[in-house]
């Protein structure tokens, strides 16, 4: 059984640092399936898949934003007997710029002696991968609650013959999204994986940080998404508060605490403004994410829900934590998932 662990030690340090979140722009970083709707199942379909190999990509037309949408699979080592599924879903700029797990981590050689389609949509920058109340002006139509939940698990389960048990693992923006996913379709994932993500959605600082998210960095109006401050939506996707319907699903939660740390170097981030960029803003951020990480595991702790809670001593955010943080807790998604 997973442990629950719990640190938090600078918390009240980094609260004034979290607040400045609110005034600076974000870092660039970043059992069995449920059966979709027949309608839904019908409407949506895989138009093509282009690539040779182990990686390819499927043109997922989704029914219920009307548009086509590229996914990326790399197939297991072994596609002979149906494999489980891995949605690896990428941060705020959804895949659409170069701040992709396929970029920035090892993830093609890390898989590559593992028996499990990795799937990693592209699209829905800035959306929090959820449905939105109202088409917006900037962002356009999105159901990405619906389309990761109903339309496109079915859809690569046949097309790429899988054994329809998944888990789900993200960073930043989306390790909201995933938590959210796993409450809005119990039983599809399995396990789930938040790396450096805000569960808090109904609090001010959760509604500041999704603000800048929707609003600073993606141009649209979070008024679109979950409608105004008072609207019962913020509170029904606000992982903390729901978190007794993760109960069943294995769980896995990191957070670093916004100092700098081993991957904050000249080296790794390009030089002296990519390091300063990572270590002030990205550290920032991270302690904003160490604040909501920490009342998450509070939380499932007063409900006797088990999680694997990992507090990483150090560390801004960024990639080089996230590739860390997948690898650490690749064990226990693999597990979940019988591999």
């Amino acid at each position: 059984m997973s442990m629950l662990r719990r640190s938090g030690a600078r918390t009240a340090r980094l609260a004034a640092a979290a607040a400045a979140l609110m005034i600076l722009p974000l870092v660039g970083a970043g059992g069995l399936a449920t059966a979709a709707p027949a309608a839904e199942q019908s409407a949506s379909k895989v138009e093509r898949v282009e690539g040779s190999g182990r990686q390819v990509t499927a043109y997922v037309y989704s029914a219920s934003m009307d548009k086509t949408i590229p996914v990326k699979v790399q197939r297991p080592m072994d596609s002979s007997a149906p494999r489980p599924t891995l949605y690896l879903l990428n941060g705020a700029g959804g895949g659409e710029d170069s701040a992709t797990w396929q970029r920035r981590t090892d993830v093609a050689t890390f898989f590559a002696d593992k028996n499990v389609n990795v799937v990693t949509p592209v699209g829905g920058a800035f959306s929090y991968y959820t449905d939105w109340q109202k088409d917006d002006p900037k962002l356009g139509k999105n159901k990405w609650t619906t389309f990761l939940t109903k339309e496109l698990p079915p859809l690569i389960n046949s097309e790429f013959k899988t054994n329809g048990v998944n888990s789900m693992a993200a960073i930043s923006m989306t390790g909201t999204s995933v938590l959210n996913l796993a409450i809005a379709a119990p039983g599809l994932y399995k396990s789930v994986a938040s790396y450096s993500g805000c569960a808090e959605t109904s609090t001010d600082m959760g509604r500041a940080y999704i603000k800048m998210v929707v609003e600073s960095r993606g141009g649209a109006k979070v008024e679109n998404m979950w409608g105004a401050k008072n609207d019962a939506a913020w509170v029904a996707n606000d992982p903390v508060v729901n978190a007794e319907k993760l109960r069943g699903t294995q769980l896995y939660i990191s957070s670093g605490n916004g100092l700098p740390g081993a991957h904050d170097n000249l080296e790794e981030t390009g030089g002296i403004s990519g390091l300063a960029n990572q270590a002030l803003l990205g550290g920032v951020i991270e302690g904003a994410t160490l604040i909501c990480t920490n009342n998450l595991s509070k939380r499932l702790g007063e409900l006797g829900i088990p999680a694997v809670v990992d507090f990483r001593p150090n560390g801004t955010h960024s990639w080089g934590y996230w590739q860390d943080d997948l690898h650490k807790s690749w064990p226990m998604l693999a597990a979940s998932i019988g591999l």
